[in-house]
């Protein structure tokens, strides 16, 4: 079963995204958009939480934020109009943390990101090398250097931008061979310098196994 969907502290993962947005009432709409061939959705288990669905989701998140765009022009909104595009698999998202993000850039000329400086020092990895010791003679992971962590900041969403902006800027990407990895590089591809609001680390990304358990914790705990 896709991650978002799993049950984490007695709800699915979704639940805890869709809430938060459900608490903003300053939002028109919430947009859950999905895969065409998704058949674990069931929107009898998000009941009473506001969002519509378009399944026209592509194969790459790029892909499926523009399909979204779209979508979203097809209910009305308009090209100056701001859209958050936020990730499911971060559960840990609060109302709290959105209307900061809002309160930030809603008079900024470009738009921004939740975003935590990079606190852990970082390595940069070598090209694989054999590993003698291995019995099998397989494979080792070695440092090449260390980099700097100055100035550097990690990610999150929601990514906030005006939905004409947006759209702009993948199309440009799209145009020019590139699928990005987040909203943000996207209007950088265009020229511009997004502002970056401090996040959360319990905005963090469900990615590993491991992470079910500590989402389940944090969660629970501000239950």
């Amino acid at each position: 079963m896709p991650k978002q969907y799993q049950t984490v502290a007695g709800r699915p993962m979704l639940a805890y995204t869709l809430a938060a947005f459900d608490a903003c009432s300053e939002f028109s709409q919430t947009l859950v958009v999905l895969a065409p061939d998704d058949h674990h959705f069931d929107a009898r288990r998000f009941a009473g939480l506001r969002f519509a669905v378009e399944r026209c989701g592509g194969a790459s998140r790029q892909a499926s934020v523009y399909n979204g765009l779209l979508a979203l022009a097809r209910f009305g909104a308009r090209a100056d109009d701001w859209v958050l595009v936020h990730d499911a698999a971060r559960p840990g998202i609060t109302p709290e943390l959105i209307r900061k993000l809002v309160a930030e850039l809603r008079d900024d000329p470009v738009g921004g990101i939740l975003a935590l400086p990079v606190a852990d020092t970082l390595k940069r990895v070598a090209q694989a090398m054999p590993d003698v010791a291995a019995p099998a003679g397989g494979e080792e992971t070695r440092i090449a250097r260390t980099e700097s962590r100055d100035g550097l900041w990690q990610a999150q969403t929601p990514q906030m931008f005006r939905l004409g902006m947006l759209r702009e800027a993948i199309e440009r990407a799209r145009h020019d061979g590139h699928d990005l990895t987040d909203e943000a590089s996207a209007i950088e591809w265009l020229g511009h310098s997004p502002k970056l609001v401090q996040g959360s680390l319990r905005n963090f990304k469900v990615t590993y196994p491991e992470d079910f358990a500590l989402a389940g914790a944090m969660l629970s705990a501000h239950a």
